[in-house]
């Protein structure tokens, strides 16, 4: 079968650019009415999406009074969109440095089963050091310390989630029997962060396991990634460093004994595409006039763990002296590290980093036509630098409904893009397989548990 393209909508707010709520095309809606989210997950389904994605934060912003986010919590917008919807699949973020195991892993599980077979949790560990004010107040843990709960974390919910086999549920109702104790099994998980007993208190999700995704790319992010993510969330400023980490993954997931097609690496990439190439630098124009460079310095702070850049004047060239360095960096130490050799390379005004950070926070940011834009998609696609892209419209619904409309129609005559969903699953659309049952393998030894009736 000919390698296809694949394509994730992330839903942000009003849009991606960050003064896109102010933007005259931005939706009219509250970021609280779950319409909005309906509406643009049955615009992407029927542009034939493979699924969509929502961030997630767990502190209030400090530029709030500028800065509209998508507040809802995730998982719950999940729940409204997947009966609104019947076949993209529905990505959220959920943290392993602030939730348990047994939550997360029953919250996952009712959400693939509601929408059968659709869920994904993108994997975090959580580096705000806001957020450990919210839960705890113990002080923000090290980069090493994050992603150490998070591979306990991660043995523990794939445990929970293959705690029932797939033909556990008999549901018969003249013997009188539902489930069959056999296949039921608890985990007796003990380790350095948690201890669960298990069995996970409903049956196997209709996936097996909800499909995962990461967006870490960091040395120890990417080893975690080859290890556990289905689908790799990156950002790349060029197609150099984009074919650089695609090919490091690669090799990683085969190391970790895993086929490396079956990891898919998505970019992001946020165009604002007009019918012309000038009509759509108009448009970014437009709205990076919408700009606040108070609002800029905020998220870059935030960017590097709290560092402050109000001595830096807005138009002199920065240097990468002007930033910590990344590996003393408590926070996304992936993104700071895009940051500073993206100022090696070009050597930007701190006006305009910002101006650039303002379009998709350190991604792919580009303005052309529907013709450039798939290019660039067919160009990164074709030559070791994407299995697909993390499309981030700047302005919600607007740009997104121009890139169905004019750049899917391109991607699908190219043979790139499917013409109709072949299946009814995100594992189908991702082209993944069912992860294999500990109830199948007779050489795995694991304590059985007879569940009967009453107990």
């Amino acid at each position: 079968m000919k390698r296809q393209l694949h394509l994730n909508l992330f839903i942000h707010g009003r849009g991606h650019h960050e003064a896109s709520w102010r933007h005259s095309d931005s939706s009219d809606l509250p970021l609280t009415d779950i319409r909005y989210y309906q509406d643009l997950a049955q615009r992407a389904e029927g542009a034939l999406f493979d699924s969509i994605f929502f961030a997630d934060q767990l502190a209030l912003g400090g530029d709030v009074t500028q800065a509209p986010r998508t507040w809802l919590e995730p998982i719950t917008v999940l729940a409204a969109l997947a009966v609104s919807t019947s076949r993209i699949g529905l990505i959220a973020t959920a943290s392993t440095t602030y939730t348990e195991p047994f939550n997360l892993a029953r919250q996952f599980a009712s959400i693939d089963h509601i929408s059968n077979g659709r869920a994904a949790w993108n994997i975090v560990t959580s580096w705000l050091a806001t957020a450990a004010e919210n839960y705890g107040g113990e002080g923000q843990l090290s980069h090493a310390q994050r992603y150490a709960r998070g591979e306990e974390f991660m043995t523990v919910v794939k445990e929970l989630w293959d705690s029932w086999a797939a033909d556990a549920v008999i549901d018969d109702r003249a013997s009188g029997q539902y489930a069959r104790g056999d296949r039921i099994r608890p985990i007796n998980h003990r380790g350095e962060f948690y201890s669960v007993v298990g069995p996970l208190n409903m049956p196997r999700p209709p996936q097996g396991r909800p499909v995962l995704v990461q967006a870490g790319s960091s040395d120890t992010g990417r080893r975690f990634a080859a290890r556990h993510a289905d689908a790799v969330f990156t950002a790349h400023m060029a197609k150099t460093t984009a074919q650089e980490f695609y090919a490091d993954l690669k090799k990683l997931a085969a190391e970790e004994g895993r086929d490396p097609a079956q990891v898919l690496i998505l970019p992001g990439l946020s165009p604002m595409i007009g019918s012309t190439e000038a009509e759509a630098q108009r448009l970014a124009r437009e709205v990076n006039e919408l700009t606040d460079p108070v609002v800029g310095r905020k998220r870059l702070s935030g960017r590097f763990g709290g560092h402050d850049f109000a001595h830096l004047p807005l138009d002199r060239p920065l240097v990468p002296e002007d930033f910590p360095d990344p590996s003393t960096v408590e926070a996304a130490r992936s993104r700071t590290e895009v940051i500073i050799n993206l100022v090696r390379r070009d050597k930007p005004t701190l006006r305009q980093l910002l101006g650039y950070l303002a379009g998709a926070r350190g991604h792919y940011v580009m303005a052309g036509t529907p013709e450039q834009v798939a290019d660039l998609i067919e160009d990164w696609f074709t030559d070791g630098a994407a299995d697909g892209f993390n499309m981030m419209p700047p302005v919600l619904p607007a740009q997104f409904d121009t890139f169905a409309a004019e750049v899917v129609p391109l991607l699908q005559r190219r043979g790139l893009f499917r013409t109709e969903y072949a299946g009814a699953t995100l594992r189908e659309h991702y082209g993944l397989p069912w992860p294999a049952s500990g109830f199948d393998d007779p050489a795995r030894k694991v304590e059985r548990h007879e569940f009967a009736a009453g107990v």
